[in-house]
C-alpha cells in the first residue's frame, strides 16, 4: 500500500471532517435527528407527513454543494479523484450499498460519525464491519481479480 503524496490533502480532509461533524451536531441539536444519509433517504422514499421537507433540503444540499464549490473554487477539482468504472457498475454498487445499509440499520455516516460520537456499541460493530469489508473488497479487486 502506498500513499499518493502528490494528491494528499490533509487540511482539506480535516476541514471536510470538521464540517461534517458540525453539520451532524447542528442537526441533532436543532432537529433531534441523526445525520444518517440512508435513514434520511429512506424517510423521503417512505414519507411521513411533516417530516419530508428537511430531508429533501438536506439531500438537495448534498447534490448542490459540489456544484457551488466547483463554481467558487474550480482549481479544487483539478486533482479530484476519478472513478474508473462505468455508469452501470456505479449504479449496481450504489444499490448494493443501499441494501447493505438497510440490513445494517444505517450507513457509514449514521454509524461512523453520529453513532461513534454517541459511544454506541452497535455503531462500533457496524463501522468495523464497514471498514473490514472495504479492506477485503480492495484486496480482492487489486490482488485476486
Amino acid at each position: 500500500m502506498t500513499i499518493d503524496l502528490a494528491n494528499f490533502t490533509p487540511w482539506a480532509s480535516l476541514a471536510g471532517g470538521v464540517l461534517l461533524g458540525v453539520a451532524a451536531a447542528l442537526l441533532i441539536l436543532f432537529n433531534g435527528r441523526v445525520l444518517g444519509i440512508s435513514g434520511i433517504l429512506g424517510g423521503v422514499l417512505n414519507p411521513v407527513r411533516g417530516d419530508v421537507g428537511w430531508r429533501v433540503a438536506l439531500l438537495a444540499g448534498l447534490f448542490v454543494s459540489p456544484l457551488v464549490y466547483r463554481a467558487l473554487a474550480p482549481e479544487g477539482f483539478i486533482n479530484a479523484p476519478r472513478i474508473d468504472a462505468g455508469f452501470g457498475l456505479i449504479v449496481i454498487a450504489g444499490l448494493l450499498v443501499g441494501i447493505g445499509t438497510r440490513y445494517g440499520a444505517g450507513c457509514t455516516s449514521g454509524h461512523g460519525v453520529c453513532g461513534l460520537s454517541r459511544l454506541s456499541p452497535r455503531s462500533l460493530v457496524a463501522t468495523l464491519a464497514f471498514m473490514a469489508t472495504g479492506f477485503a473488497t480492495v484486496f480482492v479487486i487489486r490482488h485476486l481479480l
